[in-house]
């Protein structure tokens, strides 16, 4: 019973607002190759977090920083703050208040007031989301006693009714990578949901609540943890696949539209009229704060000990406080911001989570870390600047003779290296990286 407790907990924890959002967005752009962009979905916003959590069990530490150190003392510092500071009070967190006002409050107020309704909104949001970080011993209780079913309740009357009496039939994809590339595309689209980011922080809480229920061996650590995460798998995957499935069929009723929370208020009001906007309120606000409240309570714990100068509680009012000033900057900004980020932090964090499976086979040497994650990195930051350098963009335009180096780059990248136009090119590098890695290590370091 305590485990699936914790699955469900572990399953509220990652399904936030923008778990909601994403996969129906997804969905229309993908239309009648909706199954092939939700499987690749499924493998970054289901299959890499979950992994995330049970490499974190498997791994034996405690703390996540000690985790990232593996790869050196000064990267584990920047990559663990840069990864708790993404996944807290600069995107993720903002982003939970915000998209919650978007949905719940926005289409009842006039414009005129918005700004000062949303000043409200996120303050009461974010007070409410503090409270309950500040008893971080009843947080599993809270949770998923509490939290979690009134949150599946209302995202499963939704989702049956979409299943049961679909909008309509799918048309064909609109968008040309979801024609072309639908499982690459919907492999990359996992990213905004941050949840493999966000994984190895989970992971230390989950793992330290198997512990609290009197488990301390390793091995029965790393049986609960992947219990915990197949029930925690299970729900996800079937909310993300019905929510696609969703967007999908919507299109022939709502047409597209700008933004998954513009779809889901569409489709709430579909089904159940004036009661939808409520019902669709209360589902988004919950899933919020349920994230918001895990957030808190792993960034406030890694702080402390980073800096214990501050107590945890002072950390988590400074980052619940930071978080509502961030999000009255709106959701659009709060998301442009995070693309550049997650599409340069995410590969390495994939990368990390399967080293830590693999460590025992090359001993942990750090080599292989240094080599696979250093490169990953390389080739992460060079396909984001090629995307901000694309011809005809502001910084290509002051920039001209930069972008062009970086554009001839990228035609070497794309016509040599294999996924890398795709998104995906950091995989080679990060094979070739740990094998030289090895074969340092093995032919040069002295043992």
């Amino acid at each position: 019973m305590r485990i699936i407790l914790i699955g469900i907990t572990l399953f509220a924890l990652f399904f936030g607002a923008g778990n909601l959002i994403f996969p129906v967005m997804l969905g229309q752009l993908a239309g009648d190759h909706f199954d092939l962009a939700a499987l690749g979905f499924v493998i970054t916003g289901v299959m890499m977090p979950l992994l995330g959590v049970m490499a974190v069990g498997f791994s034996g530490e405690r703390d996540f920083l000690k985790i990232a150190q593996r790869c050196g003392m000064v990267f584990g510092l920047i990559f663990a703050t840069t990864l708790y500071l993404t996944i807290g009070p600069l995107f993720a967190m903002p982003r939970t208040g915000s998209v919650s006002y978007e949905i719940a409050l926005k289409p009842f107020v006039d414009e005129e007031s918005n700004s000062i309704y949303l000043a409200i909104f996120t303050i009461c949001f974010y007070g409410i989301c503090c409270f309950l970080a500040l008893n971080p011993r009843k947080f599993i209780d809270i949770v998923g006693k509490f939290l979690t079913p009134v949150k599946i309740t209302f995202i499963l009357i939704l989702i049956l009714a979409a299943l049961i009496f679909p909008m309509g039939e799918m048309l064909p994809a609109v968008n040309a990578d979801y024609q072309n590339l639908p499982f690459f595309t919907g492999f990359t689209q996992g990213y905004l949901t941050m949840d493999t980011l966000a994984s190895l922080v989970f992971g230390i809480i989950v793992v330290q609540s198997i512990m609290n229920y009197g488990i301390k061996d390793k091995t029965k650590i790393m049986i609960a943890c992947f219990k915990a995460s197949l029930i925690a798998g299970a729900i996800l995957a079937f909310f993300y696949i019905s929510l696609v499935y969703m967007g999908a069929t919507s299109v022939t009723k709502l047409g597209i539209l700008e933004n998954g929370g513009q779809i889901l208020a569409r489709v709430s009001t579909y089904y159940f009229s004036a009661w939808g906007n409520l019902i669709l309120g209360i589902m988004v606000t919950v899933a919020c704060m349920t994230t918001n409240i895990g957030l808190t309570n792993a960034c406030a714990n890694y702080l402390v000990s980073l800096y214990p100068k501050l107590s945890y509680r002072q950390y988590a009012v400074i980052f619940s406080v930071v978080s509502a000033l961030f999000a009255n900057i709106g959701l659009t900004s709060l998301i442009s911001f995070s693309v550049p980020v997650l599409s340069i932090i995410y590969p390495v964090t994939i990368v990390l989570i399967i080293l830590m499976f693999f460590h025992p086979l090359f001993n942990g040497r750090k080599s292989v870390y240094v080599g696979a994650i250093y490169l990953t990195l390389l080739t992460s930051i060079l396909f984001e600047i090629d995307s901000v350098m694309e011809p005809g963009s502001k910084l290509s335009n002051y920039l001209p003779n930069v972008a062009k180096i970086f554009q001839q780059l990228n035609d070497l990248l794309i016509a040599h290296l294999p996924l890398y136009e795709q998104g995906l090119g950091w995989i080679i590098p990060a094979l070739i990286g740990a094998v030289l890695g090895y074969i340092y290590t093995k032919c040069v370091v002295k043992k």
